[in-house]
């Protein structure tokens, strides 16, 4: 009876088993179609990428090619002080066999006032020029306004040459060539239709721009010679290079960005189809930047559709149905079954050991690391304590709530005293998903009544743990919070060690020479001067040592803002007419300590108004660019004595002074300083020569990221002298220091902890609250010597 009954239940549980298998395989069958749907469309997104890098290149070869033969040939015509129009044909030709897609003409430009029209027609028909005639645009109401003429004109499509036009006609162009001017490199003019293109009809008319090259002789005092203007036609350009990219498959626009914030089309290229992806690509051509948008049909790209889903459920739906039948053969054999049972359960088990094996060892590591590790769920309950984190936070117990975790482990700001917000933690912040690094906060508590300074690196956990939850590190960093202080009123007091002398020297000199106009005068001078050198070198040194030493302080800086107080403070003293020309262009936001990165700015400007030749009115111009995502490239070009290839290398070294024979005053340290305060910003500096003559110094910054919270620790100088004067009382005391807000605990009571001493804050930063780290903040007087 009992035989009966078990193959009653293997007949019964066949057909049960064999359905499940068959209701499993056409589950698995439809997520392996989906699948290859997936698959197919991540194919036509990655092959749309491709297309889209390649569009971007195409457009970016292009425009690169076009910018450097048009600065090499007018490299070349700067060398030639009589140009003619057999010098020019000369010059010009390989770009008529270049190939430039898009091309109009090429033409030599040179600048007039309406007063110097007559004169300047003479000459350059007698240069070659047949038949010019020079018709300027509008009688303007300054004489002195300069109007732009073509002189020499090559036609690159087909057309003939038209000399004599003004290009002042149009402010596109014009605003192009004083750009080009002033900048000394090519730039490109916003959208508008080529003045020999507005006689066309309307239906060949384009959207077109201009490329312009200064042309600068190098010599030591260059005279401007005019520019080489390219003009392009934007739609016969964007044709010519998207062509062959787009294989028939993408559509195409290019998009400029103009000075009045629109975006105009340059061109656009069409193909058939309904397209559902785009790709959008920032190029930076000459000086601007300008958009490329290109758009694809999936369905006609590479891998996006194909038989191979249908291929695979036909398929799989067979393979199913002989797997059920399977299934149900099997089912209906006891031992069999029992064997596949056993063979299966063996591979789990031996898992299971691999996993205790794993558990083990991961607890070992966890009980030998010496940084405190926490891991805790989706609810705040800790599933996870290291010995080190329960050494560290002074408590074993594990508090019930959420809620409880300040007044539990005697959690606080690293003021000492304001208990820290529950929602601000480490561990919830990466609950909700974000990843702190670097928290500092104090613990003190009963098990550690003097308290410690920690610094907590918060994690969400990986979700390949199984669960929803958050990990963190904690590290003691109170010593090396007490090594900065210690450091910071170290420096302070030698500062003041140092100087005090030094002006009790000083004010016995210009009391002596007050006094004693005799034989001692020009020795009591040159003492006094001696001194002067001997305190500006002091605050030098400090300044050096501050730039690698001194925390920074990171906050969103307008350089707009900051080169203009840089420069007032430069100028403000001099009379109008005395003043230098310092060109300022648009500057972004970025991030940064504000001090250092004056003290970047002031040097750089300093050295360009200081190093011109003796009876040369100096020029600086300070320009920003982009210089990759999320950084900005500060430029500040002068028009100086320069600095000589030989030397170039050395510049930025401790004590180089290129020009300690020419009698320009310097202590050497003024480029170093401002290396090691851009590189601790995670910037390059460099420096090159200037093509109009002198040179241009350059570094990168970070741009300040719209969503990111900023805060400024400011410090008036009245606290600043405060704090000061207490860490020179203390100076006897230096061995003892204590970081400020570790205070004992007088009792073991938890409602026995003391409040702090808003004098003895510990701050995060040391520079927000120690004296001598307050002029470490500011490493130079805002008016420093420049060298």
């Amino acid at each position: 009876m009992r035989l009966v009954k078990r193959r009653r239940r293997a007949w019964l549980s066949g057909p049960v088993l064999a359905a499940a298998v068959v209701v499993a395989g056409l589950a698995a069958t439809a997520m392996i179609v989906a699948g290859l749907r997936a698959d197919q469309h991540e194919n036509a997104e990655r092959v749309m990428d491709q297309r889209a890098d390649m569009a971007t290149a195409a457009v970016l070869t292009e425009t690169e090619r076009y910018s450097a033969l048009l600065e090499a040939t007018a490299a070349g015509l700067a060398t030639d002080a009589n140009l003619t129009w057999e010098d020019f044909d000369a010059a010009t030709a390989p770009l008529a066999s270049a190939r430039l897609i898009g091309a109009a003409s090429v033409a030599l430009v040179v600048p007039a006032t309406a007063d110097q029209v007559p004169e300047l027609q003479r000459r350059w028909r007698a240069r070659g020029s047949d038949g010019l005639v020079l018709r300027p645009y509008a009688t303007p109401a300054d004489p002195g306004s300069e109007h732009y003429f073509t002189v020499f004109t090559r036609g690159l499509s087909g057309l003939p040459p038209a000399d004599g036009l003004d290009l002042s006609a149009a402010p596109e162009p014009s605003e192009a060539l004083v750009d080009a001017r002033r900048m000394s490199r090519v730039t490109v003019s916003n959208t508008y239709v080529l003045l020999r293109d507005r006689d066309l009809p309307v239906s060949r008319q384009q959207h077109s721009f201009v490329f312009a090259a200064p042309i600068w002789p190098r010599s030591a005092d260059p005279d401007f010679r005019g520019w080489l203007v390219l003009g392009m036609r934007g739609q016969e350009f964007f044709n010519g290079v998207l062509a062959t990219v787009s294989q028939g498959q993408l559509d195409g626009e290019l998009r400029a960005h103009n000075d009045d914030g629109t975006q105009p089309a340059v061109a656009r290229y069409f193909v058939p189809g309904r397209p559902d992806l785009e790709r959008r690509s920032l190029l930076d051509v000459a000086d601007r930047e300008w958009t490329l948008i290109v758009r694809a049909d999936s369905r006609t790209l590479p891998g996006a559709r194909s038989a191979l889903p249908g291929a695979v459920l036909f398929g799989c739906v067979a393979i199913t149905l002989i797997l059920a039948g399977l299934v149900y053969v099997l089912a209906t054999g006891r031992d069999r079954a029992m064997a596949e049972v056993e063979a299966a359960t063996a591979g789990l088990r031996q898992a299971e050991r691999e996993s205790r094996r794993q558990a083990g060892l991961l607890g070992a590591v966890m009980a030998s690391i010496g940084d405190g590790v926490g891991v805790v769920d989706e609810n705040g309950a800790f599933l996870l304590h290291n010995p080190a984190a329960r050494e560290l936070l002074g408590i074993d117990e594990e508090p019930d709530a959420l809620e409880a975790w300040p007044e539990h482990y005697g959690l606080f700001k690293p003021d000492g005293h304001t208990p820290y917000p529950v929602a601000e933690l480490p561990l919830m912040r990466a609950l909700d998903g974000e990843s702190p690094d670097g928290v500092e906060m104090i613990v003190r508590n009963p098990g550690r009544p003097e308290g410690i300074l920690i610094s907590v690196d918060g994690r969400p956990l990986d979700p390949s743990a199984g669960q929803r939850g958050a990990v963190a590190v904690f590290h003691d960093i109170t010593e090396l919070r007490r090594y900065e202080n210690d450091l910071a009123v170290f420096a302070g007091v030698v500062a003041h060690d140092l100087k005090a002398p030094l002006t009790v020297i000083k004010g016995h000199c210009e009391a002596a020479l007050d006094e004693d106009s005799g034989a001692a005068a020009p020795s009591l001078a040159r003492i006094d001067r001696a001194v002067e050198r001997m305190s500006t070198m002091i605050d030098t040194l400090l300044a050096y040592t501050t730039a690698r030493d001194a925390s920074l302080s990171l906050v969103g800086v307008d350089l707009s803002r900051l080169v203009a107080g840089v420069v007032e403070d430069r100028v403000a003293h001099l009379p109008p007419a005395g003043r230098p020309d310092i060109f300022v262009g648009p500057m972004p936001r970025v991030r940064a300590d504000p001090a250092m990165l004056r003290h970047v700015l002031d040097n750089l400007i300093g050295n360009a108004l200081k190093y011109v030749r003796p009876g040369a009115a100096p020029r600086v111009d300070v320009t920003a660019a982009p210089a990759g995502p999320g950084w900005a490239r500060i430029e500040v070009a002068d028009r100086g004595i320069g600095i000589p290839d030989q030397e170039k290398p050395a510049v930025f070294e401790r004590f180089h002074r290129a020009h300690a024979s020419a009698g320009y005053a310097g202590t050497g340290l003024g480029l170093a300083i401002c290396k090691r305060i851009v590189e601790r910003h995670g910037g390059e500096i460099g420096v090159a020569d200037n093509p109009g003559g002198g040179t241009r110094f350059h570094f990168t910054l970070p741009l300040e990221e719209d969503d990111m919270k900023l805060r400024t620790d400011k410090i008036t100088d009245e606290q600043a002298r405060e704090r000061l004067e207490r860490a020179l009382a203390e100076r006897e005391a230096m061995e003892d220091v204590r970081l400020p807000g570790l205070t004992a605990l007088p009792a073991a009571d938890p409602s026995a902890l003391p409040a702090a001493d808003p004098s003895a804050l510990p701050a995060a930063d040391p520079s927000a609250h120690e004296s001598s780290s307050a002029r470490l903040r500011s490493p130079v007087p805002h008016r420093h010597p420049a060298d």
